[in-house]
């Protein structure tokens, strides 16, 4: 337990991923921990380490365990305490903690909506018929398919430099990355444009950045409440909530986006059948502190629309 604040000879260690937008995503958190209580840089030691989510590149998510695969040997170096925090792409975390984890720590949500990216296509209504299109991501495949049937729809792995070779390559005509992605990255200029929520929902907790902490860390637990959003956290407690209700994996196709407005939070969600076959989408309101019921109750609505087996 670290009960004051850390210094050069007793650094905060930060584990993360090592792709460049984790380590950017790290070093945006040691930047918002050094301005929010004056530290030096050299108060923080920045640990990477490798997930089995990028170390496996050859096979789709769903094949190989899902999205606890971006976080499980960082939450196990943070349960044996070989760091003090861990910092995820909140996207990429599954909706449950390990026991002795907690995830309360968000910073300001950014872009939340999906990249078009194309050397040679501006749209997706620019797409040629019968082009093959590159993703990783269930959810946007499923999407896609729903709106344009004819495209080829192909798996897509790697990070934003390794996919954007493979789009010049010739590999796909076009695939889609998160704005907030390539906004961190100074590479928004990728993007041939943003998609509105109303045209591709988003994933859950797109662009937003958590920070895990171990449950019995009061130090660290007052030094991240320094940086938390507070709006970010209500808006991910629908989301997540719709999440978790619909037990949602790298297996389900799932989209959802919370906003908060005049003390309202608005919730929209939408689950669709891994072959884009078909949609059920929906949206609800209620008070920003009940974030977590308009989640649940609106993720059993669609499952009560969509019926048993919607999922395939």
């Amino acid at each position: 337990m670290r009960d004051d604040l850390p210094t050069p000879a007793e650094p905060l260690k930060i584990g993360t991923r090592g792709s460049p937008l984790a380590l950017w995503q790290a070093h945006e958190v040691r930047r918002c921990l050094m301005e929010a209580f004056s530290l030096p840089e050299a108060a923080f030691e920045v640990v990477v380490i490798k997930v089995t989510g990028d170390q496996v590149q050859d096979k789709a998510l769903r094949e190989i365990g899902g999205k606890g695969l971006f976080t499980r040997e960082i939450e196990e170096a943070l349960l044996d305490r070989g760091i003090d925090i861990a910092v995820h792409s909140m996207k990429d975390m599954p909706t449950l903690q390990p026991e002795g984890l907690v995830l309360d720590c968000y910073l300001k949500r950014a872009d939340v909506r999906d990249a078009f990216v194309s050397p040679r296509h501006g749209s997706i209504a620019e797409l040629p018929l019968g082009a093959t299109v590159g993703s990783s991501s269930l959810r946007r495949r499923a999407q896609l398919a729903l709106r344009r049937p004819d495209l080829k729809l192909v798996e897509f792995r790697g990070n934003v430099q390794t996919r954007m070779r493979k789009l010049e390559e010739g590999v796909a005509e076009a695939t889609f990355l998160a704005m907030a992605g390539l906004t961190r990255l100074g590479m928004a200029d990728v993007a041939r444009g943003a998609i509105a929520p109303e045209e591709m929902l988003p994933a859950v907790a797109q662009g937003a950045i958590g920070v895990e902490r171990r449950a019995d860390d009061a130090g660290v637990a007052a030094m991240l409440a320094r940086v938390h959003d507070a709006e970010t956290g209500l808006r991910l407690a629908a989301e997540r909530a719709f999440l978790l209700r619909l037990d949602g994996s790298c297996q389900t196709p799932i989209a959802g986006l919370a906003v908060v407005e005049g003390g309202e939070v608005w919730l929209r969600g939408e689950i669709l059948r891994p072959d884009g076959s078909a949609s059920v989408s929906g949206e609800r309101r209620g008070p920003v502190d009940q974030g977590a019921t308009i989640g649940r109750v609106l993720a059993e609505e669609l499952l009560e629309r969509a019926g048993p087996g919607f999922f395939g």
